[in-house]
C-alpha cells in the first residue's frame, strides 16, 4: 500500500509539473524574448497566479494522500 501511495503522489506531481511547463512555455514563448507576451499584448494574462493555486491544491492533495495512507 505504501508503494501505491508514493506512486500516486509521484503521478500527481509529474502531472502538475507538466501543466506548469506547458503553460509557462506557452505564455512566454520560444521566440524572441517573451515572444508569447508581445504578440497579443492586449490579450495576454500572467499565468503565475493561477499556477500557484493549482500547485497549492496539488500539494494539498499529495499531503492528504500521504496522511490518509498512514492510517
Amino acid at each position: 500500500m505504501n508503494t501505491l501511495r508514493v506512486l500516486l503522489i509521484l503521478v500527481i506531481l509529474l502531472g502538475v509539473g507538466y501543466v506548469n511547463a506547458a503553460v509557462l512555455l506557452d505564455a512566454y514563448g520560444s521566440g524572441a524574448p517573451y515572444y508569447g507576451r508581445t504578440t497579443n499584448m492586449d490579450k495576454w494574462e500572467n499565468p503565475l497566479p493561477w499556477l500557484v493555486v493549482v500547485d497549492l491544491v496539488a500539494l494539498g492533495i499529495c499531503w492528504a494522500v500521504w496522511k490518509l495512507g498512514r492510517r
